[in-house]
């Protein structure tokens, strides 16, 4: 069963979810997925991944940042503007607010008391890296194609992006070509070493960690798995690199089916929550 939700943060950003349980929400586990750069909560797998989640005993809770682009539409980027504001600190706080209503209120009708996880796709992954290193309430982590820095631009581009004041991105879905401004650019350049340092993130990470990544991804090379996995507790960590699977595990949106490679992604991070959410 698929709920949905609005949330509206400390700043007044409204934020859409969607959750999916078989029973009433802090009745079972539940997994927070986090969508990464130019997606959202009803991107292509996201709902049937919900599904699969909730029927094999976990809730599964989405949504999309307040400043991802996404319009009232939930699958067009119309709020232009916002998406030209967004930063990694944003992200990060919005998800630690949504962790606090999921533990510590009755927003979604009773608290997380069966346990709580963070699932990121790609920059998601990362942004679920650094909430999960701060957060106590967290209990374990897994990341899709999950990125090992927020800093992956050359001195060039970076310089470029100043001086003109924003740096373009297209939509391939759509052909649409989108703005990031300077406040992204400055966020990484501020806390890229500091708060948003991703691999700090993962080496004080007290939780179990499930890395799973595309051996053909080319958005994050899996090169940045294998750092996070070096970085990370052994005892309490693994990696899962699926063969011949690219950044988003074979799936198109509008959603087009599984695939092979989506399906191993889903089962290996089903058995890892059920395992490590008590």
């Amino acid at each position: 069963m698929r709920t949905d939700y609005s949330f509206q943060t400390s700043l007044e950003n409204e934020i859409s979810l969607s959750l999916y349980s078989e029973l009433p929400f802090g009745q079972q586990p539940c997994v927070i997925y986090i969508h990464g750069f130019k997606g959202f909560k009803d991107w292509a797998f996201v709902p049937h991944v919900g599904k699969q989640f909730a029927e094999n005993g976990l809730a599964f809770l989405c949504f999309n940042f307040s400043h991802n682009g996404i319009g009232e539409d939930m699958e067009r980027f119309t709020e232009l503007e916002k998406f030209e504001q967004d930063t990694y600190s944003l992200q990060l706080a919005e998800l630690r607010e949504i962790i606090q209503a999921t533990c510590h209120t009755d927003f979604f009708g009773g608290k997380a008391h069966a346990g709580l996880g963070l699932l990121g796709h790609s920059r998601g992954g990362g942004v679920a890296l650094l909430a999960a290193s701060q957060q106590a309430e967290i209990q374990g982590v897994c990341t899709w194609a999950g990125i090992s820095s927020v800093d992956r631009y050359s001195k060039s581009y970076m310089q470029d992006w100043e001086k003109k004041g924003y740096t373009e991105v297209k939509n391939s879905r759509t052909g649409q070509v989108l703005k990031m401004g300077t406040p992204m650019l400055k966020d990484i350049q501020k806390n890229g070493k500091k708060s948003l340092n991703i691999l700090n993130a993962v080496k004080s990470l007290e939780v179990p960690l499930m890395i799973i990544h595309g051996q053909k991804d080319t958005s994050v090379p899996p090169h940045e798995a294998e750092q996070l996995s070096i970085f990370a507790n052994a005892s309490k960590s693994s990696m899962r690199m699926i063969p011949n699977a690219n950044h988003t595990f074979g799936a198109v949106h509008p959603f087009a089916g599984s695939t092979p490679s989506l399906d191993m992604a889903i089962e290996q991070s089903i058995e890892f929550f059920r395992a490590h959410l008590s």
